[in-house]
């Protein structure tokens, strides 16, 4: 039985949410302020964690963050906040997804069980293979059916960030703050020019990119065959 920790303000939505996802056999633990969430969280480590961003006593990226520094469990943040600077900075304190409210409880609970799913495994697994490539993270190789591909070492660094968050969004400020540095976060060129260098590499069609998915205006994603 996974665990989940939800954590909102809206005391309404957090007993709906309590029973619907009780009701699907999950063991649910419910937080109506960041504190709480954070002590619950403690002795109750979650499998996935649901975060509501405005929080009575601080803010849900100062929850998320402090989730992060121990805990790997998929977050994914439910918000009013629609702008997307919000979104972008709930992603890279380490938020696995996000859903603005008003929201569909079908779509909500379709993303938990893809959060679970994720969560169980690719980072882990040292070689991840697909159809068309198989990437083996220990030994730094990218092989297809023909042989191996050689990879410049900033297309290697790039495809083993993606790789070892399979399915999650990784945005462009985390990828240029990881491959080049702090001071390149607004160099988005690099990434255009780097990730279409990769796909035309490892894609069957590169116009039509299978696994190395773009979220316009937000990042990249490395999406499994089975995803």
């Amino acid at each position: 039985m996974s665990r989940i920790l939800v954590v909102d303000d809206d005391r309404p939505l957090l007993r709906a949410l309590h029973i619907t996802l009780t009701a699907r056999g999950y063991d649910v633990h419910s937080a109506p302020d960041g504190r709480t969430a954070l002590d619950v969280a403690a002795h109750h480590p979650p499998d996935l964690a649901i975060v509501d961003l405005g929080l009575p006593d601080m803010d849900g990226i100062a929850v998320i963050g402090a989730l992060r520094g121990w805990s790997a469990a998929p977050i994914i943040v439910l918000s009013a906040r629609h702008a997307e600077p919000a979104k972008i900075n709930a992603l890279d304190a380490g938020a696995d997804d996000y859903v603005t409210k008003p929201f569909g409880m079908g779509e909500l609970l379709a993303r938990v069980r893809a959060a679970l799913r994720r969560g169980a495994a690719v980072s882990d697994q040292p070689v991840v293979s697909t159809a068309a490539f198989t990437v083996d993270l220990a030994a730094k190789r990218l092989t297809t059916e023909t042989g191996e591909v050689r990879l410049t070492p900033t297309e290697w660094h790039l495809l083993e960030i993606l790789v070892r968050n399979a399915g999650k969004l990784v945005t462009h400020q985390h990828l240029l703050r990881e491959v080049w540095g702090p001071k390149f976060e607004s160099e988005t060129g690099y990434l255009r020019v780097h990730l279409g260098n990769l796909r035309r590499k490892i894609e069957p069609d590169p116009a039509r990119p299978r696994y190395l998915r773009t979220d316009p205006g937000l990042g990249y994603r490395f999406l499994p065959d089975d995803q």
